[in-house]
């Protein structure tokens, strides 16, 4: 099993679905974990159950300044950061409305997701380098989607800022590798059972992967010591066999 012991992870997206369930599972293993979202009372009731140290750190993803206190929180409480899993993201089923074509989308629904997916993991991301390489290490694992390598109608918005994803971190990557950081994709490898896809019947939802899906993978990526596998994207199978 996987060994986080005295490791620290800034995990957004911690309220609910795959975020949720990897931070608590981190925490299972050693990792003390700062929990990130915009619900304090949710967060407050994960950070109580938690098998560690947990910091509850409300924050919207899309503002620098709460990125900032949440990095500076998480070094005040712990001394340090060892992990950051990328996981907050919207999409139009998000909000509980039909996946849309480009021509019908407006201004606001395109700057919520792209702000979000995009625009909060260059947040996260630069917030938290500046001490991955003081340590000399570091693991980024940004949470991406089948749809960051393909695309499909009516998911424009959500498939654009993906496959953003994608890039960004192959870049950082190339920028961070010699000082001893790792920077990847993680993708759970299909429809996952969490509030994007309540829509969908009982039955369906139970036979899609559970939340629960990432989490083996999400610890073995945060594991990686300096010079690990870096600029690389796989799904959560993908990266099991990879650390097989």
């Amino acid at each position: 099993m996987t060994d986080l012991n005295g490791r620290v992870v800034i995990v957004t997206g911690a309220s609910k679905g795959l975020g949720r369930s990897m931070a608590t599972h981190l925490g299972t293993l050693g990792a003390n974990v700062a929990l990130v979202a915009r619900s304090v009372d949710e967060l407050e009731s994960i950070a109580d159950a938690a098998a560690t140290e947990a910091l509850v750190a409300p924050a919207d993803v899309r503002d620098a300044e709460a990125v900032e206190a949440v990095v500076e929180a998480t070094l005040d409480a712990f001394g340090r950061i060892d992990g950051l899993v990328n996981n907050a993201g919207v999409d139009f089923l998000t909000f509980g409305d039909e996946r849309k074509p480009i021509v019908e989308t407006t201004e606001a629904e395109w700057d919520t997701i792209l702000d979000v997916n995009l625009k909060g993991v260059f947040l996260f991301t630069k917030g938290v380098l500046p001490t991955m390489l003081e340590q000399g290490s570091g693991n980024v694992v940004n949470v991406s989607s089948g749809l960051g390598r393909r695309s499909k109608a009516n998911a424009v918005p959500y498939s654009t800022s993906k496959w953003a994803v994608e890039g960004f971190t192959r870049g950082v990557a190339l920028e961070v590798a010699s000082a001893g950081v790792n920077v990847n994709c993680l993708d759970p490898g299909g429809q996952v059972n969490t509030q994007i896809w309540n829509h969908l019947p009982a039955e369906k939802r139970r036979s899609i992967l559970q939340p629960d899906v990432m989490d083996a993978a999400a610890a073995q990526l945060v594991a990686q010591g300096p010079g690990g596998v870096t600029g690389e994207s796989m799904t959560a199978a993908e990266w099991e066999r990879q650390f097989e």
